[in-house]
């Protein structure tokens, strides 16, 4: 139970890496509350709670500073703490750079960065006035290489890198500690609709041959945002199976 009595919040927690945090937090003791705007959420927090683990839905934008800041007094008024946060919530409007519309460059900015920092910035007062947080993002190891036809989303997750960098020093000295995680292939309903042949290619460029669970992901999460961890901010964790040695 590495995460006995904490309070957690885990955006995108309804489906694929954030679905397995939030199951995985769960079973280590953590009271989850998934922030998401996919009705599976409801579905992942009941599957949780029937497991007699304690978990709840909320239906809300990481884009909409009110309802975030609504949500946040929630939660501390009903459990008196808010001790993690797990900014996991992100989408992707691939396109090549001259065919990439403004529109497409905004959506995903808004969301997979001014969304880390909305959450963020409202969150980690509670952390702070607490003197103690742990405050895990993420990011993806295409914000460490780049990729081709993801020039939003590369620059959102190098962002996000580099805000966790700064919050580790701003609050720090608060006993919160900020982190990046930097995932590769995972395999995820999104993935789902890639050609096998496809995903085959891919594999072969991984040192490892294969790709990740979410899983494999989730439990580099329940170490940043565990006591163990409790020496360890300002860092990105990549668990991409050594594609990006």
């Amino acid at each position: 139970m590495r995460l006995k009595n904490k309070v957690a919040i885990v955006t995108g927690g309804a489906r694929g890496i954030g679905k397995a945090i939030s199951t995985l937090f769960a079973r280590e003791g953590a009271t989850v509350i998934i922030w998401d705007l996919l009705p599976e959420g409801e579905r992942v927090a009941k599957a949780i709670t029937a497991k007699n683990h304690t978990a709840e839905f909320t239906h809300i934008s990481v884009t909409d500073k009110d309802a975030i800041k609504t949500e946040a007094k929630r939660i501390y008024d009903q459990y008196g703490k808010i001790d993690i946060l797990i900014n996991n919530a992100g989408i992707t409007k691939d396109r090549t750079l001259h065919k990439m519309s403004e529109a497409e460059w905004d959506a995903v900015i808004d969301v997979n960065l001014k969304g880390v920092f909305l959450c963020t910035q409202v969150v980690s007062q509670y952390m702070k006035d607490a003197g103690y947080g742990r405050i895990v993002s993420a990011a993806s190891n295409v914000g460490l290489r780049g990729n081709f036809g993801q020039t939003n989303y590369a620059a959102t997750k190098a962002g996000v890198i580099a805000m966790s960098k700064t919050w580790t020093m701003e609050l720090g000295k608060y006993g919160i500690t900020a982190n990046a995680l930097a995932p590769g292939f995972t395999l995820t309903e999104m993935t789902e609709q890639i050609p096998e042949e496809h995903i085959e290619g891919i594999k072969k460029q991984i040192p490892l041959q294969k790709a990740a669970t979410p899983m494999d992901i989730a439990y580099g999460y329940l170490y940043l945002a565990s006591d163990e961890a409790s020496y360890v901010s300002g860092i990105c964790l990549t668990i991409d199976g050594g594609i990006s040695r």
